[in-house]
């Protein structure tokens, strides 16, 4: 690793990327200085209050709507403000990290927006923060293009989508950006070069900078994001309210406060998102210890026709109409495959009739992950919304919000499988290798896996050994089954020259099968091997 600098009160230790003095000039690092030491102690303070939470669902408190904060929900007058440009049509948004080639893909794409994603399907290794960076500003500028190994070009369009950036969650550090020996956020790192760099570009191009906001768990991260977006507009003269942020509302502790969220952020909020795979994720990991009632089948079966997910998506529609705000539905993480025809066929109405369920529901959009989807998406959305750019006036009043509908985990049909259990391993160790090796978007199974995927794999490992859950055939779930399976699926596993193999399953054994249970896997897989000088000895 090379020596660490010291510029405008921000300490550097990574070693140095091509092109990051692009990046990391003294302006942009004393802008993220600035941002860090007013927020530091305050998402200190959010993270344990996310502690305490997690600690009072496990000793038996429940969720609720909160009685504080009743006037905001009572009150029929208030809305977010008025839809920003770019971002009144967002009926089809791929998703997909922010590398050189996905960026030209989605681009590309023909799809409304592109979600330009930093966090869940992106590995935070140094040379991805960076490259990330400039890959965003290189297409902005429309200078980006990209040869693969094969000799393929790729290279812009004449029709491009909206761009909103997903910055990391609060829960992860970039350890390579000290202020007084302590990491800035990862979160603060992606959102303030982006918009110090490029907000000013993207209001000359009739757009603006815009951001979906992940992991968020109540009101009050909430508020700290539009604290940081009012801060950040002053330091760069940006008029107040430039900024759009849409919340993935993908946290169980979040749904039971939408309208709160929607409220803190009303001056720069454009919408929220059904984020369901960290939604699954957050309820087992809230209720991993509630006993049998909270005990989720195997992850192919928890679909979003169960009755806790369709109480959390209409109420999330309703929010969002009531108060002026998008609602976009979740993603479809199906990859087209090119040996198999029939099974494309099957995926593709699965896809077709999961983004009809959602147009139904009043969503005025919704993901995809792959470019060969959007089509789809785009015909089932085109049926309903015709000309019109989204419907808003869809207000769903025949949804009553309901807490006790939001925790009806129990009402969920399916049964736990060997095929499952093995399945979860399988995708836990190939997912957490391809993330060490840098690409945090692998595609396994004809299925675009990331974290959020990745954490319900191994969540539903340990909660079902915690649980002594059985599967349909009578077994019970143990400690040492499931290490016997592990061991299976590990050894049928196709190795080579460089693979992470060993360090995934290091990894996943401490996350899945370990006596404690982490709040994320990425947090220890970044702290032992991404934070070391031998990440990037390949690049």
């Amino acid at each position: 690793m090379n020596d660490s600098i010291t510029v405008n009160g921000i300490t550097l230790t990574p070693p140095v990327i091509q092109r990051q003095d692009e990046i990391l000039t003294p302006g942009a690092l004393e802008f993220l200085r600035k941002l860090h030491q007013s927020t530091s102690t305050r998402r200190q303070e959010l993270l344990q209050l996310r502690e305490q939470s997690r600690a009072r669902i496990s000793n038996g408190t429940d969720p609720r709507f909160l009685p504080e904060t009743a006037h905001i929900r009572n009150d029929g007058g208030w809305r977010v403000a008025p839809t920003a440009p770019g971002l009144a049509d967002r009926r089809v948004e791929i998703t997909g990290p922010v590398d050189r080639k996905m960026t030209i893909n989605a681009m590309n794409s023909g799809a409304k927006v592109w979600l330009a994603d930093m966090e869940d399907s992106s590995t935070p290794s140094w040379s991805n923060v960076i490259n990330g960076q400039l890959n965003l500003q290189d297409a902005l500028a429309r200078r980006i293009d990209f040869t693969s190994p094969e000799g393929k070009e790729y290279r812009l369009g004449e029709q491009a989508p909206t761009i909103v950036v997903r910055p990391r969650g609060w829960h992860l550090p970039e350890k390579h950006l000290l202020v007084n020996n302590k990491p800035i956020s990862g979160g603060l790192v992606d959102f303030g070069l982006y918009f110090f760099h490029n907000a000013h570009t993207l209001i000359t191009q009739g757009r603006g900078p815009y951001f979906y906001l992940p992991k968020i768990e109540n009101h009050l991260e909430a508020r700290l994001w539009n604290d940081i977006f009012i801060q950040a507009q002053q330091l760069l003269g940006i008029p107040q309210g430039t900024i759009r942020a849409t919340v993935l509302i993908e946290t169980i502790t979040a749904a039971f406060e939408m309208e709160e969220i929607l409220y803190e952020l009303r001056e720069h909020a454009a919408g929220l998102n059904a984020g369901r795979w960290d939604y699954i994720f957050s309820v087992i990991k809230n209720f991993r210890t509630r006993g049998p009632r909270f005990v989720l089948p195997d992850r192919t079966m928890v679909t979003m026709t169960a009755p806790f997910m369709r109480a959390y998506t209409e109420q999330l529609v309703r929010t969002c109409h009531r108060r002026g705000a998008h609602a976009i539905g979740g993603m479809a993480a199906f990859i087209p495959s090119r040996r198999d025809e029939a099974a494309n066929a099957v995926a593709l109405e699965k896809v077709r009739t999961d983004k009809q369920r959602e147009a139904a529901d009043g969503f005025d959009g919704s993901w995809v992950a792959h470019p060969d989807l959007v089509p789809v998406a785009m015909e089932v959305f085109d049926e309903v919304l015709g000309e019109r750019p989204h419907q808003l006036g869809r207000l769903r009043e025949d949804v009553t919000p309901d807490d006790k509908a939001l925790l009806n985990i129990a009402g969920t049909a399916g049964l736990i499988t060997e095929t499952g259990i093995r399945n979860n391993l399988e995708v836990g160790i190939r997912y957490i290798e391809s993330w060490l090796r840098g690409n945090g978007a692998a595609a396994i199974n004809n299925l675009m896996e990331d974290a959020a995927t990745a954490e319900i794999s191994r969540s539903q490992i340990w909660q079902w050994i915690n649980a002594s859950a059985v599967t349909d055939d009578g077994e019970i779930i143990t400690c040492e089954w499931v290490t016997e399976l592990l061991d299976e699926e590990f050894a049928a596993m196709e190795r080579r020259d460089g693979d992470r193999f060993d360090d995934a399953k290091e990894i996943f054994e401490e996350v899945a099968l370990g006596a404690e249970f982490p709040a994320f896997l990425t947090v220890p897989a970044y702290a032992r091997y991404l934070h070391e000088s031998r990440e990037l000895a390949a690049v």
